[in-house]
Order: structure tokens, then C-alpha cells, then sequence
């Protein structure tokens, strides 16, 4: 299993989308609450390239983007590979 990162703050309804998605997986991540933590906000957006808005979501160093990236991966069918899960 990846690394998963997700940029978020406490409100955001995408974000908390994006976790539903990924816990309805049963994918551990890590949440970095950038309202708690706001000397955080230009880490992500020079690893996100330029994105101001949250979620941000990465799967180790690569970046996914916000939640309707992480769904529209899912829809494709591309998400479960980048995770590595594997179907029983």
C-alpha cells in the first residue's frame, strides 16, 4: 500500500468527500489540516504546482489533485492500481 496524503481543512465538504472515497476503500491516509497549520499552505502549493484549493491529495510523490480528481481516477478505474490494491 502507498503513502496517502490529503491536504484539507476541517469544512470543506470536498475534502471530506475525498475521505469518504478513500475510507471507503479502507485506505489509511494522512491528513494535514492546513487550517491548523497554515505555515503548511505554500508547501502544497509548490507540490501541487500552483493549486490553492483543498483537497489536495497525493499517493506518494505523485499528485492526484482535488476531489473531483480522485473520484474521476476511481470512475476510470485508474484508482485502485495507483493505491496497489489488488481485488481478492
Amino acid at each position: 500500500m502507498k503513502k496517502v496524503i490529503i491536504y484539507s481543512t476541517l469544512i470543506c465538504p470536498y475534502c471530506i468527500k475525498a475521505k469518504h472515497l478513500l475510507e471507503s476503500k479502507g485506505i489509511d491516509y494522512q491528513e494535514v489540516r492546513i487550517d491548523k497549520h497554515p505555515e503548511l499552505i505554500a508547501e502544497v502549493v509548490k507540490k501541487s504546482g500552483g493549486q490553492k484549493t483543498v483537497p489536495q491529495i497525493f499517493i506518494n510523490d505523485y499528485h492526484v489533485g482535488g476531489c473531483d480528481d480522485l473520484y474521476a481516477f476511481d470512475k476510470k478505474g485508474q484508482l485502485d492500481s495507483l493505491l496497489d490494491i489488488t481485488s481478492p
